[in-house]
Order: structure tokens, then sequence, then C-alpha cells
């Protein structure tokens, strides 16, 4: 089986690279001699994921303003108001590696939460043209995310596989019969412990992930978090890991979470995780903590996956899905509205600390099925194959 991962925008997003890595594993654990490759826009970063067999440039390419690329394009769009030679051209890289794999996983996860993406309907149509099995990996799509369009869009796929049950219970209902329910593949990535830093209290230090994306889209929950911060050194004895897991250009949470570190050290008890740790370094801290609170999808995962009880700040449909198919509901999940809501804060918080052991026992019940749900996702790959 030779598998090709596209819509990759690089492991700079630590969750991307958690995606990229247990995706690789799972597959090459449970297919003999398959082949993955991986086509990144920003192939430099991806070097730290060790089990992919080829690397290779997926950035975009530039049209030359005046070229022949450049006038084909500027007619199609204006008397066509078609932009597909365009976007062709500018994600050529990716389009001339379809024709070395058996299948194309698009694998963003949420790349399609984000408004129309008429550059990946385009990669999507050249996949099928070329006769080759085209799969949606592990995604999730709100009801806000649908157009018509991008339903015309979901139907060009052999396969969807969908990581909760929101996203499922959404596409079947809108007459999509491509679509199998697994969940993220993430929670069986594997972990690497590393020293602990100084001022880490083992069995009582909560982990807390913030995210400028969850901060321009909330103004007021920066100054939330910081209230909340105040709360968990004034009422408990326990210390503070501030934890990035996105250290992108203009994305990057450790600024963010530096800020708080800057204001914070003085008390002793709050510590900040270096910008410099790849997925499964970051997971092995996350694991050895008490509690988590996190912006970011793939570090509330991490968390999940060692059963440490999590507090999410959630801002889509992936947040919510992922704890309903653990818990069996939204537990402990805050929408993008509450996380300005220092009450709310504060209380998901204390119910974490007073439910701590109920929680965590949920989690140790639930993690075990959600892991094979995970691995279920190649099983319907090799299904496909056949």
């Amino acid at each position: 089986m030779k598998v090709m991962m596209f819509a990759h925008g690089g492991s700079l997003n630590r969750g991307c690279e958690a995606i990229v890595r247990s995706s690789t594993n799972i597959i090459k654990e449970k297919v003999n001699k398959a082949q993955v490759y991986l086509v990144s826009s920003r192939p430099e970063t991806d070097k730290i994921i060790p089990k992919l067999d080829k690397i290779f440039n997926g950035s975009d390419s530039q049209i030359k303003k005046f070229s022949y690329d450049w006038l084909i394009s500027s007619l199609n769009v204006k008397f066509l108001n078609n932009e597909s030679y365009a976007f062709s051209k500018i994600h050529k890289n990716i389009i001339k590696r379809i024709k070395d794999a058996e299948i194309c996983l698009s694998i963003g996860g949420d790349n399609y939460c984000y408004g129309e993406q008429p550059w990946l309907y385009e990669i999507d149509r050249k996949v099928k043209s070329q006769g080759k099995k085209l799969v949606l990996w592990g995604c999730s799509i709100g009801e806000e995310d649908l157009s018509e369009r991008k339903i015309e869009d979901l139907k060009l796929f052999d396969l969807i596989l969908a990581r909760e049950t929101l996203t499922y219970n959404l596409l079947k209902s809108r007459g999509l019969n491509n679509i199998r329910l697994v969940a993220d593949p993430a929670f069986t990535m594997e972990k690497e412990e590393l020293e602990l830093p100084i001022g880490w209290q083992e069995g009582n230090t909560v982990g807390l992930n913030f995210s400028p994306l969850v901060w321009k889209r909330n103004k007021k929950s920066q100054e939330a978090v910081g209230e909340l911060i105040n709360h968990i050194l004034a009422n408990t004895d326990m210390t503070i890991a501030l934890t990035p897991h996105v250290i992108d250009h203009g994305n990057n949470d450790f600024e963010i979470l530096n800020k708080y570190y800057e204001e914070y050290k003085h008390t002793g008890r709050v510590l900040i995780l270096p910008d410099n740790l790849n997925a499964i370094q970051y997971k092995g801290y996350i694991g050895r903590m008490r509690f988590f609170i996190g912006a970011r999808t793939h570090a509330t995962i991490a968390a999940y996956s060692n059963n440490v009880p999590t507090m999410v700040l959630g801002y889509s449909i992936k947040s919510k899905g992922i704890s309903k198919d653990l818990f069996g509901e939204e537990k402990l999940v805050l929408g993008i509205e509450d996380i300005s809501d220092i009450n709310k804060l504060i209380a998901s918080f204390d119910e974490m600390v007073r439910d701590e052991a109920n929680i965590r026992q949920q989690l140790q019940n639930a993690t075990p099925n959600i892991k094979k749900m995970s691995y279920k996702a190649v099983d319907y790959l090799i299904e496909l194959i056949r």
C-alpha cells in the first residue's frame, strides 16, 4: 500500500505533527510493507518524524505576472469565474506526487472548518481524475462550515473518516454515505519523558495551554485566563506548567504564555516549558500532570490519552465531539464566549478538581476503546484497497 498524505502545513504545529506521526505509525503497524509519503508545505519541519518513507516539498508555486500561466489563469477567472487552472499551477508540487500513490489522505483534520477551500477542491479533483483513492482522514466539520460547494467536494471522496460522532452524525444527516466513525490517530501516539524542570511538583502540577487563535476570537479571554491563574495560586498548592503546543510564526503559543510566565514567575509556582520540544516530548510532560487546561485540541488529546483530567478552552465542534465520545457528554468544554467569563472558568476548574478521581476513572475506561477506534481507520483503508 502506497499512501500519500497532503494538506499538511508543517510540524511547527505539534498537533499537525501528532497527526502525521501517529497516522504513519498505525498504518505501518497494521499494513505490512506499507509506504507512507508526506507532501508538506514546510518539509524541513517534518524531518523529526522518523517513520516516513519520503517527505516532499508541497509548498505553493508562484505564478509570475505576465507569464503564460498568469495570462490563462487571469482569463479563466475573469471570463469564466473559474479558478481551477490557477490552483492547479499554484499547487503543482502536490499534484505531481499523486501519480506515485494508491491512496491520497487529506490529513488536515480541521481544514474544512475554515470557510471554502477551493485549493483543496482542485487537488481532490486531480486525485480522482488520476483514478486514485481519496480519503479525508480524521476530520471534524461543523454545521456552520458546510456549504453546497463543500458538500459537492465531500461527495468526491471514496472515504471520509470522522474523528468524533458530532461530525459523523452531521455528515450522515446531509446525505453523505461515504463516511465512517473513527477517533483521532493522536490518541495512539507514543510519548517521550524528559527530565522534569525545576519547580515541577510530581503529582501536583496543572498544565495550561492557551493560544493566539483563541485570544483573537475572544479578546477578553486573555485577562480571564490570568484571573484563573490567580485563582489556582490562591486556592491550591499546585504548580502551573505553561505548555505551548503550536510554535509557528504568527500563531505562537509560547509568545502569549511567556507573558503569563513573566507576570507570575516571582511566585515560584509558575514555570514554562520550552518552545523547541516535539509532539511526543510535550506529551511526555502532559502525561505527568495532575490536571490539564488546554486550547489546542492535540494538547488536550495528549492529556486525555494519559488519563489526565482535562478542561478544554474549546472553539469548534472537534473539542465538543471528542469530549462527548469520551464521557458521553461535553464535559468541561467551554465555548469561545464562555472563556472570557471568569466565573465559568473558575467553576469548571473547581469541578475538575472536585471530580478528579471520577474523571480519571472515566478516562481509564474510555481511552482503550478510543484507541481501538483510531486503529479502525486503517482497517477502512485496507477495505478500500481490496
